[in-house]
């Protein structure tokens, strides 16, 4: 006679697992769903590329940028709408997530990305620079984020950077927020050209 103990043990026991087919059919079905979720995303990815297809073609450095004021290592979190923070822009590679390496001059900001586009913001496009938080698919810590405003064809854009040493970041919004303010020679030949003609 088997012992109530050694019955008990038999008992509680799970019951093998017959219905395989079953199980089979939901892991299959999740796979779909997954891959499903996935190309819509792809899809909305090309179509946000598309409405913005009027966005100009990224400024290449210039050969003679200067003598480098500033330099940076981190990671560059993408760009968006100046202000709109979750607006994401996708065009000409705007969008891709990537290493960055950061060079001001007194020409602007060149922006390398191994493995992703390169771009120059020209001194006289450059509209400031804050520490931020967060931008499109990225939240950090109060002020993790730098990011910078600057005016690519007829629409203003934020881009974010994150160092690998966030405390470099304030000096990074003073020389960027004092190069983006300090006016070009055209600006000032404007002005004085308004000044004289108001003084006649």
């Amino acid at each position: 006679m088997t012992p109530p103990l050694i019955q008990l043990a038999e008992a509680q026991r799970s019951a093998p697992v017959t219905d395989w087919a079953a199980r089979l059919g939901w892991v299959a079905g999740l796979l779909v769903l997954v891959a499903f979720v996935y190309w819509l995303m792809r899809q909305g990815w090309k179509w946000r590329g598309t409405l913005q297809g009027d966005l100009p073609e990224l400024p290449a450095t210039p050969e003679d940028p200067g003598e480098p004021r500033l330099t940076l290592s981190g990671r560059y979190h993408g760009s968006t709408t100046a202000g709109q923070w979750l607006d994401r822009i996708v065009a000409h590679g705007l969008g891709t997530r990537s290493r960055v390496e950061l060079t001001l001059t007194e020409a602007g900001l060149d922006v390398v990305r191994p493995g992703a586009t390169d771009f120059f913001v020209p001194a006289a496009a450059l509209r400031g620079a804050r520490l931020d938080k967060g931008i499109a698919g990225k939240v950090l810590t109060e002020g993790g984020l730098l990011v910078v405003t600057w005016q690519h064809g007829d629409q203003e854009l934020d881009s974010g950077f994150r160092s690998d040493r966030a405390e470099e970041h304030p000096a990074w919004v003073e020389a960027l927020t004092a190069l983006s303010t300090t006016p070009t020679s055209t600006t000032r030949n404007t002005t004085e050209q308004s000044e004289t003609e108001g003084v006649r």
